[in-house]
């Protein structure tokens, strides 16, 4: 689905709004952070910090390899 935003004056910055129905599908309200990632398409809107994923999947890939040793350190 394409949108068309404008950028607008807001204070002495510029921004643009969200329509609501996309706030929902990403599951964001007033006050919550959301991430501007860029792509080779452009830019993509989401809700996590894609940079923390990776980080999350290699721990976790790493957890998985060294299970006796993190068992051990859990034991501790």
């Amino acid at each position: 689905m394409a949108r068309t935003m404008k950028l607008r004056k807001i204070g002495h910055s510029l921004g643009f709004t969200v329509p609501k129905d996309v706030l929902q599908e990403l599951g964001i309200e007033e006050g919550d952070e959301f991430y501007l990632v860029r792509t080779a398409d452009g830019v993509q809107l989401t809700p996590y910090d894609p940079e923390f994923a990776e980080v999350l999947d290699d721990s976790l890939d790493f957890m998985r390899r060294h299970r006796n040793a993190m068992k051990k350190l859990a034991d501790s």
